[in-house]
Order: structure tokens, then sequence, then C-alpha cells
């Protein structure tokens, strides 16, 4: 490695209305290093990558790209200095196919002026093949999952010939052989020298892919060190401030199966993803979801709420066949989804945090033609209290919130129905350990007191931390049943999830 850094950060203060984010934060990146950023929900992390790519700009200190002073006021200063960044929020058109996402800005240009849309697939597909990717650049973007989307955004900064690669929470949608994929990906290119901010919060990814770690916490630089010196406790420790004992250890619990499940699906159809489903979710019971992208998990999770139509088989409820015309039909029933997109599907970002806590249950604050104000403030601030959301004001839009605390509203919304059932697809993405071991912790009081809970994670450690029973999903289907108690370890359900497993 050079000994002059590819970026030095000096100094960096930020305030958004009158409150610090980031207070004399230094930050260093070697070339040709793996640089892991972390920290938790609110600690800063976004904020300062956001600085080093044009979005935001500082309120004091200094940057310096390859030992050169440089002011960068907006994404296209970055761009010239050779900064790319892959969002945790997605900057993508869904209208859009694939090619015109990644080159959108920068679209080539053919005899005429005339964009050149066969350049840029032939690119697109250059770039995939790099990171061994099968995808389609052709394809338009809105009929693919969100784990595609995260592809794209990979591509999308790769096609800039980046120097220097930011990447937030890159696989949070992908499933084990595309993180496999991609962090090979990773490898070929720090060997070409580009250097690469990851931010993440799966420790066993930091270890495996970066050579230093900077952490931040409250705004403030915590400690930067060599990732061989640290364990991944004492970088839990640094940053929640305390130290977690057992966060993601397996308590086993007791469901009672005697009586009828709280919900059932008889051999479920539903468009081309789900083609014959069959479970039992019982009171009190936690049952995990795998299975790998394709596999038809989310396409589940819309059906059994309502969102897409059911065309065969049969769906229950404590008993009882139900066909859903809508997702009011679910909520009817006493079902709430947390879907797996928070941003997109599950809030209204320009909305308060009160008025997306109450969505659900407007009908029932009517006074008269008016709502009930009152009562409103006191249902919202009773779910902020249980929840623990962090925040200066419910009136505040709630995209001012960070990741960690935008899941907590979207899951508050929901438990403030008191649902018998909780859909939660992909749960803890994008949260950091401390808030996610909160979600997981409540997830364990709502079965206790008789709910059911399905939950899709495509984080292996967090469904065998939570789960009563797993269900594997494969071609869209149920492959396997297992009870949590007869797998023995995460290569295991790695194995189950593949279709290798005996």
């Amino acid at each position: 490695m050079s000994v002059e850094p590819a970026v030095e950060m000096r100094g960096i203060e930020k305030s958004f209305n009158g409150v610090a984010v980031l207070t004399g934060v230094d930050f260093e990146l070697r070339r040709g290093e793996v640089h892991a950023l972390a920290g938790g929900n609110g600690a800063g992390k976004s904020t300062l990558m956001k600085i080093l790519q044009g979005v935001h700009s500082l309120d004091a200190g200094e940057i310096r790209i390859d030992g050169r002073p440089v002011s960068l006021a907006s994404i296209h200063d970055a761009r010239a200095a050779g900064i790319g960044m892959v969002f945790q929020e997605f900057s993508l058109v869904p209208t859009l196919t694939v090619a015109q996402n990644v080159f959108l800005g920068r679209e080539p240009h053919g005899r005429g002026g005339l964009l050149d849309d066969r350049a840029a697939v032939a690119r697109t597909r250059e770039i995939f093949a790099e990171m061994e990717v099968d995808l389609d650049p052709r394809a338009e973007l809105a009929s693919l999952g969100t784990a595609y989307w995260q592809l794209t955004e990979i591509a999308k900064a790769l096609a800039q010939e980046a120097t220097v690669l930011i990447m937030d929470e890159p696989t949070a949608a992908l499933a084990k052989h595309e993180t496999d994929a991609l962090f090979g990906l990773v490898g070929r290119l720090r060997a070409r020298g580009l250097s690469i901010i990851y931010i993440s919060h799966r420790m066993d990814e930091i270890h495996r892919i970066s050579d230093r770690i900077t952490v931040l916490r409250d705004g403030m630089r915590v400690v930067t060190a060599p990732l061989s010196e640290l364990t991944s406790e004492q970088i839990i420790e640094h940053i929640v401030g305390r130290r977690l004992e057992g966060a993601m250890q397996w308590h086993e619990r007791r469901a009672d199966r005697s009586g009828a499940p709280l919900l059932e699906a008889r051999n479920l159809r539903a468009g081309s993803r789900v083609r014959d489903v069959s479970f039992q979710l019982y009171p009190g019971e936690i049952v995990g979801l795998a299975g790998l992208m394709g596999s038809g998990r989310t396409e589940l999770t819309r059906c059994l709420f309502g969102v897409d139509r059911v065309d065969g088989g049969e769906l229950l409820v404590r008993g009882k066949p139900v066909q859903f015309r809508g997702p009011r039909s679910a909520i009817a029933t006493k079902i709430a989804l947390i879907p797996e997109d928070r941003r997109a599907q599950g809030l209204v970002l320009d909305h308060s945090v009160r008025d997306n806590l109450l969505l659900p249950q407007l009908a029932g604050m009517r006074r008269g033609p008016l709502l009930d104000d009152r009562a409103g403030a006191a249902i919202a601030g009773g779910l902020i209290d249980k929840l623990r959301i962090k925040l200066a004001s419910d009136t505040r839009p709630v995209r001012l919130l960070s990741g960690g605390n935008q899941q907590k509203v979207v899951i508050a919304k929901w438990l403030g129905t008191d649902p018998d059932v909780l859909i939660m697809d992909e749960p803890t993405a994008g949260v950091d350990i401390g808030t996610k071991t909160e979600i997981i912790d409540m997830i364990r009081a709502l079965a206790d007191e008789g709910k059911g809970v399905l939950v899709i994670s495509s984080e292996m450690t967090e469904l065998l931390a939570v789960s009563d029973r797993i269900l594997v999903l494969r071609h869209g289907s149920v492959d396997r049943e297992l009870d949590r108690a007869d797998i023995p370890d995460e290569e295991t359900l790695q194995l189950a999830v593949q279709g290798v497993a005996p």
C-alpha cells in the first residue's frame, strides 16, 4: 500500500437544524485498502460519506484526495475526483432498464448525438460478468427484486471507473452466494489498486473483507485500528458503548401446537414465484423462512397480506378459510406485514413520525368528521416509548430518522393495531447490532404474548437466533421443515437453503 492516503478527512463537522451530527471526525483511506466504517444507526456514518460524495456540504474541516485539498460541492465534483458510492437508499429509476440506470446521466451517444442503448447494454453486461452476476441489462428495474436493485447500484458505481468506492450496506439484500461473488469482486478491485470504504453492521463481513476499521459513535470517531487487532466483541462494544452478552444466542421456547393454527397455507399458489406452499403458524410460535433470492419468500408475504392475488390453494386464519381482496381484508383478520423495503413500502417519508405511526388506525380515531389529535398524540407517544425510538420530535418528517429508528417506526405502526399474526420481511436489514438485538428481543416477547410471528431473513445467524422452526423455501414451495433444536450450526442451515443438506 502507498504511504500517501487516497482520502483524508480532517476535523469534519456537520449539523442539521442546529443538531450536531459529526463533531471533529478524522478519517483516512489508504490506496488499495478496504476500510470498514462502523457505528450504530445515527452515529454519522452515512453523513460522513455523503460529505465525501458531495451530497452534503461540510460545516468545518478539510478533505484531501491523493494529498490535494478538494472542495466537493456536488456529486459531479466527487465523481470528477474519482469517488463513487453505492447508496444504501437506492438512487434508481424503476421505470428504466437496468442498463439505463447504470448509465443514468452519463448515457453513451452514437451518431447524430442519439442515445446508444446498445452500447449501454453491452458495457453493463461486461460489468455484471465481472461481478459474476447473471442479470439481463435490458430488464425493467421495477420487475426485479430488491437484491437486483442493490446489484444495479453496485454496477452503476463501477461504471463510473472510480478510484475510491464507497459501499453502504451492499450485501443487505444479497443471498450468501451473491455476497461471496461480491466479495470476490471487491478482492479483484483492491488488487487493481481501488480503495474501498465498506459500511456494514455485519461483523463477519467486516472481518472477512476489511484491512482496517473506523468506528463512529454519537458523531465522533471512537477508534481506528487494523482488524487483526480487534475481535467482533470489541468492535460491538465500541459501537454501542457497552458490552452485549449473548446478543444472538438462541433461547429454546415451547409453543403449543395442539389447537388450530393462527395462520395456515395449503398448497398456496400465486403468480410465478409461489407455486405450492404449505405451512402452519401457531399461537406463541416464531417460524423462520429461509431461501435463496428468487425462491419466492417476499412474494409469499405479499399474498399472505392480500397484496397479490392467490391463484390457487387455500389460506386459513384460526382454522377458517379466508379470501383476501386486499391488505384491508388481512388487517381486519389481525394480520400485519413489516415489508422488505421500509422506505419504499413501509413509510411515507415526507410525513411526520406521528402521522406514519397512526396511519393504520385513522379510522378508529375519528371524532365526527375530524380526527382526535389529542388521542393520536397519546397513541404515538406510547409507541415511541415502547420501542425506544430516538427522535427530536414526533412532528418531524420520518425521513430525517436513522435507518434503525425508521425500522422501529414501521414495526411500531403495525404493533399499534395489536395483530395476532406478524409477518416480518427482513426486519433487521440495515440496522446496527444494538437495534437488531432490540428487535429480536421484541419478536420473542410478542410470541410470548401468544402472537404468531413469521420471520423472513437472509441472515442465517438471525434466523437461528430467533426461530422455533425454520421453513426452507425453494422454487416456490417449502422444500424442508426443520426444528431449530435439530440445526447444530449455521453451515447446516446454509446447506439446506442451497438444497445440498442430507
